[in-house]
């Protein structure tokens, strides 16, 4: 894998020779430097054993053209494999490492970007030290949110530093089994330099070697931007005054970004505060943003809107966005996760719900019974959707997930683009048991609930992070034999299955293709589980049909559009 990624390096659009350089650090409870410089005849470990004061040893033959020291990176790729095959070791500094990254970069005067890969709670007596702090018993409690929160400052105040020299953090976490490693405390690092974090819990490589590799890969050749600074600026009356994503701001205008990428997204809220000018007047928007090619060029990107104004409310219904204002619902929700209970959070959210569709009713609607549920035509599926936010595995009540399962889908959350919170919020199912093998076009999708599905069907749901394949009881034995190469459910292992088996008949080819072109659509790389109806495997399938009540007893969609519809008739009574 890593020579592949090495030997096709990004470049700008100009093309020609990558002028990305690259650097190796290991670390358990010490920290080993590799020098590559092209001259040696092998590679050179030195080790940094004072993790209480950390420095690089070396510059020159620490950050490397991987061409000109093409055969040292292949030796030393072998080596590591080699050297730490059989370690014992279970302690790691973790901060400390990260801590050299940064100084590398630094001392090298570019920007950049820091590939970790861990897989233990950082333990060790070093600067940015953790223990384990997971206690269920504080789930659903007041204390629950302190779970949220990072355990310590450390990670915080080197994520700024690392900003402030354009360096990012993009994290590869592989706990064995479902070890705790406080992703609360470690994504700072990421949230703040506008990294990631990738997770892969009781990480297998059988199992998660193909997503874990395509995910390094595709973030390693994405379109990237170092040490950017971003502004948006508004004309007369309006006010930029909210901002949600992997950023830092050190002032109230200002968004700095270690690296900003394709798959990223930043919201901000902006309030309308003043007059903005005559009638029939236009409101303008700039968003401008400074930043550093992979090349090394520094550049300065403009996008510039002009929207329309109005003093007719129904106009502003008309041109309503419903993904971007879930978006922003979801984005507010898990910041609030971090001080306030969800049940205020639920409480709150309903209550802004049935503010807006009660305006709606009175300002815009033809008048008609209250009996009438009458909707926004571009926000007749909002309350489906808040029904489906209110059950996400990111958001809702905790009971069932752990604490780093939610934090890491919370950090995923604060910088979804619109694409993906929409496929989150309220899945893809799409029948795979009717289809034509012939076919070129997608199947028909079926909505979210468990009534839906065929008594003799398959489907395929996914949501941008995960991808299940649901099979009923009642399948037709040949669809088995066809794509899965099994004559019964029973032959079905779902511990291990994790990709189609490639089979030479049309059926299994047309259910791979549209497996792997939904995989092409996301920026995750999708591993493929399987649910058997009626088997404990279910649950996880029926978790994501978030019409349907959920299994912490949560509200189906009928009955929250029910009480939504009862709360509108009371404001309009009052």
């Amino acid at each position: 894998m890593m020579p592949h990624i090495l030997a096709n390096l990004p470049t700008d659009d100009s093309g020609g020779k990558s002028k990305v350089r690259v650097g190796f650090a290991t670390y358990n409870r010490t920290v080993q430097f590799y020098n590559l410089k092209s001259s040696l005849v092998q590679p050179q470990m030195m080790v940094v054993s004072d993790t209480q004061d950390m420095f690089l040893p070396l510059l020159d033959g620490f950050l490397v053209d991987v061409e000109d020291s093409k055969s040292l990176v292949e030796s030393l790729l072998q080596q590591i494999q080699e050297m730490f095959a059989d370690t014992r070791e279970t302690e790691s500094c973790l901060g400390p490492a990260v801590q050299a990254g940064c100084e590398a970069l630094k001392a090298a005067k570019c920007a950049g970007k820091v590939f970790v890969f861990h897989s233990s709670l950082a333990t060790m007596e070093a600067p940015g030290q953790l223990k384990n702090r997971e206690d269920r018993k504080l789930y659903n409690t007041d204390k629950e949110m302190t779970l949220y929160k990072p355990q310590t400052n450390f990670y915080s105040t080197l994520a700024e530093e690392c900003v402030q020299h354009g360096v990012s953090v993009e994290m590869f976490l592989c706990p064995s089994s479902s070890a705790y490693l406080d992703v609360a405390t470690l994504s700072t690092l990421a949230s703040t330099t506008g990294g990631e974090i990738h997770r892969y819990p009781g990480f297998r490589a059988q199992v998660d070697g193909e997503r874990f590799i395509q995910d390094v890969i595709h973030s390693v050749h994405r379109q990237t931007a170092y040490d950017a600074v971003m502004r948006v600026r508004c004309s007369t009356g309006l006010r930029a005054t909210d901002f949600w994503g992997n950023m830092f701001m050190s002032n109230t205008t200002d968004i700095q970004l270690g690296s900003v990428d394709c798959d990223k997204a930043v919201a901000v809220e902006i309030k309308y505060d003043d007059k903005l000018g005559e009638e029939n007047c236009s409101a303008y928007i700039q968003a401008a943003l400074l930043y550093t090619t992979v090349g090394g060029q520094r550049r300065l990107r403009l996008h510039n809107l002009a929207l329309n104004c109005t003093q007719q409310c129904p106009e502003v219904f008309r041109c309503a966005e419903m993904d971007t204002l879930m978006n922003i619902f979801c984005k507010k929700a898990i910041k609030k996760l971090h001080s306030t209970p969800f049940k205020s959070i639920r409480t709150h959210l309903l209550e802004q719900i049935v503010a807006l569709l009660t305006c709606y009713r009175k300002n815009c609607a033809q008048p008609s019974s209250s009996g009438q549920l009458i909707l926004p035509e571009v926000l007749k599926l909002l309350p489906l959707y808040v029904c489906s936010m209110l059950k996400c595995d990111a958001i809702r009540a905790q009971n069932d997930l752990g604490v780093d399962d939610k934090t890491w889908l919370m950090h995923l959350m604060q910088f979804m683009p619109l694409t993906i919170s929409t496929a989150y919020l309220y899945p893809r199912i799409l029948p795979l048991h009717n289809i034509s093998p012939d076919s070129a076009e997608p199947p028909q999708r079926v909505r979210c609930y468990y009534e839906a599905l065929s008594n003799d069907g398959a489907y395929l749901l996914e949501n941008g992070i995960v991808m299940v394949l649901w099979i009923s009881r009642s399948i037709n034995p040949r669809w088995l034999t066809e794509v899965l190469g099994v004559h019964s459910l029973g032959e079905i292992n779902t511990e291990v299955f994790h990709q189609l088996p490639v089979i030479e008949n049309p059926m299994s080819k047309r259910v791979r293709n549209i497996v792997n072109s939904i995989r092409a659509e996301r920026p995750h790389f999708m591993k493929l589980m399987v649910a058997l109806q009626g088997q404990p495997s279910e649950a996880v399938f029926r978790r994501y049909l978030c019409e349907d009540t959920h299994i912490d007893g949560s509200s189906s969609y009928l009955d929250l559009l029910c009480y939504v519809h009862k709360e509108i008739r009371n404001q309009l009574t009052q």
